[in-house]
């Protein structure tokens, strides 16, 4: 225990006798604070009808028990507050009234004591059940989990259980049964309003209550509270001695608790309602019976210290660990079950005050335990004696600032149907049980959830494939007729999660693609599904991409997904329908991999109606394609734009070097002759690399640019150290090392040959001495250069751009 008590110190005496007057005053405001909540709380824990009327008392005695517990757990270590003030968790007391009501109702009136030991077990069983849970969490260091939980529906809980305090004031004023508004009735409706007496009973006590509020929005000094509550009984007594009214004849009209009210009479002890936990009296079958409220009770609980941890440690400028406090509640929780008593938590509202008033040290939490003790051992005899306005109008201040924390403070900070889900939780509660209300705003929020999310847009963009051409650098022809019959793809680019509330439009928009009048307009080769920003997909939705497939396919449309991968969340999901096992569909792990193998596609149907594969089209490491449009290239609208296109572009290339090189770099950008390339040809030197071979390396110094005749180069951009490493193929026909060579700055990639290839340099040197006899000629041939390069640095960033 000494690694959760903490290390000891040494105390000097003078030290110690200074903390301790510096600490009374605080002492003083918690045991007050206790009192109140003691007294108000603790008598209605127990319902007032039936076998429980009467054990008024016997709550109270329960309570303070269960707040001595974790006052000494807390100020022996259980939490990082050295002020932390324990009280037992005054929101369960609906759930308890239940639990006790269930097992009235299954034993039966006949047998009380049954009745009572069985209820007190199941108090006790709560406490345990409640360590546990939050033990576990602690230990396990799960306490982040709980905040997963929606806010909302917690809130419609709180809301909830004001609903119940209010109701359980107008009961506890009037003296009538605690279930004597469960539900609320018009004949107890007419009894509160055209009864005179029973308004002079609860009308006094809640404008007290609303008076508080009044004065707490002017002065928020700590101590109005306590004070406010010292004052009433002292007025009620003035009073009474002024008029010389019966103290008897006040207790029989209900204006003090009657001294039969305690555990069994005024000179019952605190531990009385230990009497009454005799093991062979409790009922095991209704303890089995009340499971499931014992797990809402127990649900309820553990979502009170992960909101009020955080929130005082903010209040209270300490860093403190979320895991520990729960562990702190788990021994607090599990030593009360193991005592016989009921849940206990840190309190958010007393451990500030106490703070402030100077308790923020052990020693002072120690005092407030044993101040706390003194109170049980005196007993409850004195609960005779406290006016029942005074307990009705601190159990109508908290219902009133709990129904006003559910509606009015959220009113601007929740969505509408959050809002919704709030108040029908409360109505529910209201109506019905707390169990139901739980359950039925866990189930609301489900709905409403799934609406919100339905609404939200799953498709990020939609656009043709001339918008998303690949990072391959290639000749000026091949990407003009790449640009052009990339209007035959479509690139549709989803995000979040797609499941059957957002699947619906995706679909509607992939069947929108290939229905007839689109289709005449754009006829469509490709459909690339972007899957890179989703997180999940469901089942219907990956049943409603099968069947979207199945349409695509009858009108020869290849289904192309990219941004997954099999062994991923996305892809186990497609994997687990069957459609990436589909002929006509492709998987690919980037849109620009998708894009590339679209686009050699396209060119590979050129070349093999032309019988030509002077030119690689499938990249060293990148899949091939195994798909073959018609080799005529005629019938079908599709086939026809590619020979259009094809003919237009890429038709009569011409064979001789290096005038074909020069060609298919420069002839998209000027109309230049023969004659004009033959006279540059003698400035460029022509060289061979194999495989591996490192052209240059980042910031290396330029020596010169280079033009493609054959191979492929792969060069590496990094422009930052978090960001990833970008990748552009180069092909036959393009250049390389243009823009650093021209400006003379340093590379800004590291360029590899990734397959054998044969290039035309222009040296640094020759570029000199081109400028110097051909000046005319060279500033045709920066032209063209920097046109190209234009291209090229538009085309990457539109890549980048699109990824």
């Amino acid at each position: 225990m000494h690694g959760f008590i903490g290390e000891t110190h040494k105390i000097d005496p003078q030290e110690l006798v200074r903390t301790v007057l510096k600490s009374l005053p605080a002492v003083l405001l918690g045991t007050l604070l206790n009192i109140l909540d003691g007294v108000s709380y603790g008598m209605i824990i127990f319902p007032a009808f039936g076998v429980f009327a009467g054990l008024g008392g016997m709550g109270v005695s329960m309570f303070f028990v269960s707040t001595v517990v974790a006052q000494l757990v807390y100020c022996f270590g259980g939490s990082s507050f050295a002020g932390a003030n324990g009280s037992m968790m005054i929101e369960v007391v609906p759930f308890f009234h239940i639990l006790a009501s269930t097992i009235a109702r299954d034993i039966g009136d006949e047998y009380p004591k049954e009745i009572i030991a069985t209820t007190i077990a199941a108090f006790t069983l709560s406490s345990v059940l409640t360590g546990l849970a939050f033990f576990l969490l602690g230990y396990l260091r799960l306490g982040g989990l709980i905040g997963f939980f929606p806010r909302h529906i917690l809130v419609g809980c709180i809301g909830g259980v004001g609903i119940f305090l209010i109701l359980t004031g107008l009961t506890v004023s009037t003296r009538l049964p605690s279930d004597a508004l469960d539900p609320p009735t018009l004949e107890t409706l007419r009894y509160f309003i055209l009864n005179t007496h029973a308004l002079s009973q609860w009308v006094p006590p809640l404008v007290l209550a609303v008076l508080l509020r009044l004065i707490t929005m002017r002065w928020k000094h700590q101590l109005v509270f306590p004070i406010y509550f010292m004052i009433i009984p002292v007025v009620f007594y003035v009073v009474v001695a002024a008029a010389r009214l019966d103290l008897g004849a006040l207790r029989r009209d209900g204006w003090l608790f009657d001294m039969a009210e305690g555990t069994g009479g005024g000179e019952d002890k605190w531990y009385g309602f230990y009497s009454y936990l005799d093991l062979g009296l409790i009922r095991f079958t209704p303890l089995w019976t009340t499971l499931p409220i014992q797990f809402a009770l127990l649900f309820f609980n553990i979502l009170h210290p992960p909101l009020n941890v955080p929130a005082l440690s903010v209040s209270l400028n300490e860093d403190v660990d979320t895991n520990k406090e729960l562990l702190g509640h788990g021994y607090s929780n599990l030593l009360a079950g193991f005592l016989g008593t009921v849940p206990n938590y840190l309190v958010y509202v007393n451990t500030l005050l106490f703070y402030r008033v100077g308790g923020g040290t052990r020693i002072a939490g120690f005092l407030l335990a044993v101040a706390t003790f003194i109170l049980l051992i005196i007993g409850t005899g004195p609960i005779a004696y406290i006016p029942i306005m005074v307990v009705s109008a601190l159990i109508f201040v908290l219902g009133i600032d709990l129904v006003k924390e559910a509606l009015w403070d959220t009113r601007h900070r929740v969505s509408r149907m959050e809002y919704i889900t709030i108040v029908s939780i409360m109505v529910t509660m209201t109506a019905w049980d707390f169990v139901i209300g739980v359950l039925f705003g866990i189930v609301v929020s489900c709905f409403f959830f799934v609406i919100q999310n339905s609404q939200r847009r799953s498709i990020r963009a939609c656009y043709a494939g001339e918008s998303a051409i690949s990072t391959v650098r290639r000749p000026a022809a091949h990407r003009a007729y790449i640009r052009e019959v990339s209007k035959q793809t479509r690139v549709l680019r989803l995000q979040g999660f797609l499941f059957f509330g957002t699947i619906a439009h995706v679909e509607e928009t992939l069947r929108n693609i290939v229905e007839d009048a689109t289709w005449q307009r754009n006829p469509v080769r490709f459909v690339v599904v972007d899957l890179s920003l989703v997180v999940g997909v469901d089942m219907s939705a990956a049943e409603a991409f099968v069947r979207v497939q199945r349409l695509l396919a009858a009108k020869g449309v290849v289904l192309v997904f990219c941004g997954v991968t099999t062994d991923s969340l996305c892809g186990k999901a497609l994997s687990c329908v069957g459609i990436l096992q589909e002929p006509s569909v492709e998987v690919f792990e980037t849109l620009n991999d998708a894009m590339e193998w679209t686009e050699n596609a396209y060119l590979r149907a050129w070349f093999r109606a032309q019988k030509s594969w002077t030119t690689p089209i499938t990249l060293p490491g990148r899949r091939d394609t195994s798909l073959s449009f018609d080799d005529t290239l005629a019938g079908s609208p599709r086939q026809m734009q590619l020979r259009d296109v094809g003919e237009r572009t890429i038709a009569g290339e011409n064979s001789s070097e290096p005038y074909n090189t020069l060609l298919n770099a420069f002839s998209s950008y000027h109309d230049v002759d023969q004659k004009t390339f033959k006279q540059i040809a003698p400035y460029f030197e022509r060289f061979t690399f194999p495989d591996g071979f490192v052209l240059w390396e980042n910031n290396d110094t330029p020596d010169g640019l280079y033009i493609i005749e054959s191979g492929i180069l792969r060069a590496s951009y990094k422009f930052a150290e978090h960001s990833p490493v970008i990748e552009e193929s180069m092909v036959s026909g393009t250049l390389a090392g243009e823009l650093s060579a021209l400006s003379g700055m340093p590379r800004n990639a590291r360029v590899v040959v990734e397959q054998q290839a044969v290039l035309w340099k222009l040296s640094l040197e020759n570029m000199r001495r081109l400028e110097t006899e051909c000046p005319h000629l060279a500033q045709i041939f920066v032209q063209l250069v920097l046109k190209a390069a234009k291209v090229d640095t538009d085309i990457l960033l539109a890549a980048l751009a699109t990824r």
